[in-house]
């Protein structure tokens, strides 16, 4: 019998309320491990003793935000090679192409429909979802 391998999933934003939602989501409709970090500096700091598959980022944040957490991951031989998809209320032609060229893999909307979001983030990433709870 083949063990199924867990994807584990950061999710860096500021907001309680989104951390609660996105968690939920991808814990239950994905079967994903996640873990959820508070601030950018704090996601720098659990991407590098995590290694996780993939971090979704919020873009507004106090402090560091998410283009400058990127910028940081990305020149941290420990996390470069981790993919970074934005969830994000900047959502315009302009900010997609130019995460794009920041190096995000993807960019989600919000809102965002909690039912879609597991499918949206495997589809960026090229995950299968066969053994999710998702109502593809």
């Amino acid at each position: 019998m083949v063990k199924n391998i867990t994807k584990k999933v950061l999710y860096i934003d500021d907001e309680p309320e989104m951390q609660l939602i996105v968690k939920t989501c991808l814990q239950t409709l994905g079967g994903w491990e996640v873990e959820v970090a508070k601030s950018g500096t704090e996601g720098l700091v659990k991407a590098e003793e995590l290694k996780p598959d993939a971090i979704i980022l919020d873009v507004m944040m106090p402090g560091m935000d998410g283009v400058a957490c990127l910028q940081q991951l990305q020149v941290n031989v420990k996390t470069q090679t981790i993919p970074v998809i934005f969830l994000t209320s900047k959502w315009s032609l302009t900010e997609r192409c130019r995460f794009s060229a920041l190096g995000a893999v993807g960019a989600i909307a919000k809102p965002f429909d909690p039912l879609t979001l597991v499918p949206q983030i495997a589809k960026v990433l090229g995950w299968k979802l066969e053994n999710s709870n998702t109502l593809n």
